[in-house]
């Protein structure tokens, strides 16, 4: 099948204001702004931040359009990776076609027309996991470095662009839970996150084991902070799940009874950190720069190759394609925190989630 070009499915106007869209400065914001600006969800104030969004989105979608028709080694030309790129090209037509934002109606109509692009791009991470596998066969791992650095910006991005869309979008519910502006929770307890999402991993642990390790938190169950509670579910999530699959996979033929995993969390000044400690024998010292490269895992990998590119046929699970950590890393990344992994090979791995706790930092722009 012979590859169409962008120029060739696209009208040219629209691929000339992509290329001088994706040459204009992006702008960032930090938590702490989000915070306080959608803490007063005033028709004015959404009217503010949807005549913001009309500008930095295109901004932010057509950078990214752009780099996945430039990918080296011919990803771009793979069939999934072109199918992402026509849903951020579509998505860039869709907000540049969207007329100047004067009133409460336009505001109105705007956020139903983001909504569905935040809808449209749901499958980007398996969709892009599938042309990256595509082009993995026969590749060796210098390779891969420059896509892994392509990934990390495009994941990045993407993360800012969602949360941007999420919470304007949140700012619209007539009936928010208590202490949430949009996507932020001001008063979240990382003890509770750190529960419900271990009780999520060990419930697939049980699934898939027929039995799961003993989960023990410790820390101040009335420390509260401001955050988004659904990236640090995501974030717990994957590490638990790692940390269960080592210790039930170590143990499974021992007469010993598999040792808890301990989540600690410890508010300091400047971070709230929490310790994800396993033993389920580590990682060897050779495999550790491995872990935040894409593509790698230890599990099964659940992509498979004759996929039909329809979107109710992708995959929406992120085990086994090696995603979980480095996107993991991203996301405390993206609130200005990291996430490090310390190995005792022979022992097990520590875990340390790093999360800012003063909110004032800006997004990082790939």
């Amino acid at each position: 099948m012979a590859v169409k070009k962008a120029s060739e499915m696209f009208p040219k106007n629209l691929i000339e204001d992509l290329h001088k869209w994706g040459c204009m400065k992006q702008t960032g914001v930090s938590l702490r702004y989000m915070m306080e600006f959608g803490s007063k969800p005033t028709e004015r104030n959404l009217l503010i931040s949807a005549q913001f969004l009309h500008k930095e989105l295109p901004i932010r979608v057509a950078r990214r359009a752009l780099e996945l028709q430039t990918l080296p080694y011919g990803l771009s030309d793979k069939p999934a990776v072109l199918k992402v790129r026509d849903w951020y090209l579509e998505s860039f037509r869709d907000m540049r076609a969207f007329p100047e934002i004067k009133d409460s109606n336009d505001e109105k109509e705007f956020t139903q027309m983001i909504k569905a692009v935040k809808v449209r791009h749901n499958n980007v991470v398996p969709m892009m996991a599938l042309g990256v596998n595509q082009l993995k066969k026969g590749m060796n791992s210098g390779t891969l470095d420059e896509i892994h650095q392509f990934l990390d910006r495009f994941y990045l991005s993407r993360i800012g662009i969602r949360m941007l869309i999420g919470q304007h979008v949140e700012l619209h519910n007539p009936n928010p839970p208590l202490h949430t502006v949009g996507y932020i929770h001001t008063k979240m307890s990382p003890m509770e996150v750190a529960r419900n999402a271990s009780e999520d991993a060990r419930s697939i642990c049980f699934r898939e084991y027929g039995s799961a390790p003993e989960i023990n938190i410790y820390g101040d169950p009335s420390f509260t902070f401001p955050y988004v509670p659904t990236h640090l579910h995501l974030m717990m999530y994957e590490l638990v799940k790692n940390s269960l699959r080592a210790v039930q996979e170590r143990f499974v033929d021992s007469d010993r009874v598999a040792p808890p995993i301990r989540i600690i969390v410890a508010d300091g000044i400047e971070d709230v950190t929490i310790k994800v400690s396993d033993e389920g024998g580590g990682i060897p010292r050779s495999g550790l720069p491995k872990i935040f490269t894409y593509l790698y895992s230890t599990a099964r990998n659940p992509l498979v190759e004759e996929l039909e590119l329809g979107p109710a046929d992708v995959p929406v699970t992120m085990a086994g394609y090696g995603y979980g950590l480095p996107i993991s890393r991203l996301y405390a990344r993206y609130f200005g925190g990291d996430l490090q992994i310390i190995s005792m090979e022979g022992y097990g791995t520590d875990a340390y989630l790093h999360l800012s706790r003063l909110g004032d930092s800006q997004e990082p722009l790939p």
